[in-house]
Parts: structure tokens; C-alpha cells; sequence
């Protein structure tokens, strides 16, 4: 039983593209990464879909609109981290898939999921970066206006990741611009 999953991830992973089979080698095996997926889609079903989930784990405004979500890793000290980038049209937001396991100032062990939430005004600019060592390991480097920066990586599809990030960020800066002369501009469309 156990050699016919293998043999079935296999297939799979021989299916996708090599450059796409790059990115999601941050797991041991094939087989668990895969696991991991159908979990977080039966999560995502059960949790009424990606903007319910969304709007439970981020305070979302009245005019604010959900463009896009990527499963991706957030690159920390401790390391990648695996879970969902949001992106709307206020915020880029992450979210853990799973709860960690953390020490309370107390001393006490806590479970949390690790979020992360960037105001687009706050974003200086997104890019795109690759390993040296390595191309086909590409990452999304988003740098705030006070200079701290965020490292996303393992996208299924990052050319429409950063696309998709850069686009926002770039009406976000245009909306501002105009918004001082009282000029609306339509918002970024799916």
C-alpha cells in the first residue's frame, strides 16, 4: 500500500513542471507535501472559502476586496514557514497553515498561528529575487517604507505571485498620488 502512494505522488510530482517541482521541495517528501495540501483544501472547504477564512483571521474593511491568495513560505530565523499570503486591496497579509508552538513570557508553551499583516500604503516596493546557487529557487522580497523586509518563497506559480503583488502596490502608490488632487481610480480587477 505504502509503495503505491509513493509510486502515485511520483507520478504526480514527475507531472508538474520542473520549475514549479523546484519550489516545493522545502518539504522531506513529495508524499507529505501533498498530504499537507489536501489537508489545507478540506480546511479552506470546511472554513467556508479563502474570503470567510480571510475576514476571521484579518480585520477587514467595508470597501476592502480580496485580489488573490498563494500558498507560500515565509522565510523566518527559525525557518520557512509554510501558510497562505493574502493579497486585497488594503493589506498583504500571511497566515500560517498550522499553529506553533511558542514560549510564553511566562514560560509557558503556547500555540499560535504565525500572521503577518503589511498596510499596502506601508510597502515601498516588492521584488523578485533568486538564489544564486540555485535560479530556479525564486523569492518575493517585500520592503516596507521603515525598511524591514519580508521574504516569500516555494510559490506554486510566482511569476503571478509577484505580478499580482507588484500590480497592487503599484495602484496602491498611483491611488495615493491621486487622492491628494480628489481623483478616484478603479482598483486592481481579478
Amino acid at each position: 500500500m505504502k509503495n503505491q502512494t509513493q509510486e502515485q505522488a511520483m507520478t504526480v510530482s514527475k507531472s508538474i513542471a520542473p520549475d514549479q517541482r523546484e519550489h516545493g521541495k522545502l518539504g522531506p517528501k513529495i508524499s507529505e507535501t501533498l498530504k499537507r495540501k489536501l489537508t489545507l483544501g478540506a480546511r479552506i472547504v470546511r472554513g467556508g472559502g479563502m474570503k470567510r477564512i480571510f475576514k476571521k483571521l484579518f480585520n477587514v474593511g467595508k470597501e476592502e476586496k480580496l485580489l488573490k491568495v498563494y500558498q507560500c513560505y515565509l522565510s523566518t530565523t527559525a525557518g520557512p514557514i509554510a501558510g497562505l499570503l493574502f493579497i486585497s486591496t488594503e493589506k498583504v497579509a500571511f497566515c500560517s497553515e498550522r499553529s506553533l508552538r511558542f514560549t510564553s513570557p511566562t514560560g509557558d508553551i503556547v500555540r499560535a498561528y504565525y500572521k503577518v499583516l503589511i498596510p499596502i500604503r506601508k510597502i515601498k516596493r516588492a521584488n523578485q529575487s533568486e538564489n544564486a546557487r540555485n535560479p530556479r529557487e525564486k523569492y518575493i522580497e517585500i520592503v516596507t517604507v521603515d525598511n524591514f523586509d519580508f521574504w516569500f518563497m516555494g510559490f506554486v506559480n510566482y511569476q503571478k505571485a509577484l505580478n499580482c503583488l507588484q500590480q497592487t502596490v503599484s495602484q496602491s502608490s498611483i491611488r495615493k498620488i491621486d487622492s491628494r488632487r480628489n481623483v478616484a481610480l478603479p482598483l486592481l480587477q481579478n
